[in-house]
């Protein structure tokens, strides 16, 4: 498989840098290490963004593809001001591809998570902002939109080993019916189908792509209902 980039999959030393990364999670390992990463992990994953992109606008026509850091791909570094663990850095790659007119994370889209010895791949919104979370619930119980959304669900979990995930809350919110058929999905504060594998073989060559794209192909139906909620709560 040609690609316009040059991309060629990525190779095992960025398997490896992460797999030494979390063994050795430290400013002074990172630093022996810059080059390591420079090379087998941000130069194939800048290409990987460009011509996943290029596939995704099949799908999604308006999907945002930058192959930046703090665009389509997540910066190696930890917020640790909040949190017990301060280890500085992620011991996993992440690159986020999103689609609407929010800024990016209130926005639905898909994203490729690699952590040695799993790769997973994603759909939806991990976590409604506040400003999401209403409009998502109405939508849940619209009676055009929830079912449309409960069928696109159902279209995705019968597509292969895919789970859906985002439920937080054990009650209905106030003001919603407990026994409405979309009950269950206003637990959720996001909404995201998943699949997590042993690192494929795949991964080393262009075959990548098609592996990664069938995937999110798969669970394009719940992006494209959440697309239309973000869409209908921008109005």
């Amino acid at each position: 498989m040609k690609t316009k980039s040059g991309f060629t999959g990525f190779p095992s030393e960025c398997v490896k840098f992460f797999a030494d990364l979390k063994e050795n999670n430290s400013k002074e390992w990172f630093a022996a290490h810059k080059q390591d990463y420079e090379k087998f992990v941000m130069a194939p994953v800048r290409d990987f963004v460009y011509e996943m992109g290029l596939m995704l606008e099949s799908i999604s026509p308006g999907i945002v593809a930058d192959p930046r850091v703090d665009k389509s791909i997540f910066r190696i570094f930890r917020d640790i001001r909040f949190s017990k663990d301060k280890s500085p850095y992620k011991t996993h790659l992440g690159v986020f591809f999103w689609e609407g007119d929010r800024p990016k994370m209130e926005c639905s889209g898909f994203y490729f998570h690699l952590e040695p010895p799993v790769l997973m791949t994603a759909t939806g919104m991990h976590c409604f902002p506040k400003a999401i979370l209403g409009p998502y619930r109405d939508f849940v119980v619209d009676p055009k939109h929830g079912p449309a959304l409960a069928k696109a669900i159902e279209k995705v979990t019968g597509k292969g080993d895919y789970v859906v995930g985002g439920v937080h809350y054990k009650k209905t919110p106030r003001g919603y019916d407990a026994q409405h058929d979309n009950a269950a999905l206003l637990l959720h504060d996001g909404l995201y189908a998943f699949s997590e594998a042993q690192i494929p073989d795949e991964l080393y060559s262009t075959a990548i792509l098609d592996y990664v794209f069938a995937r999110f192909k798969d669970m394009a139906p719940l992006h494209r209902q959440l697309l239309e909620m973000t869409r209908t709560a921008s109005k």
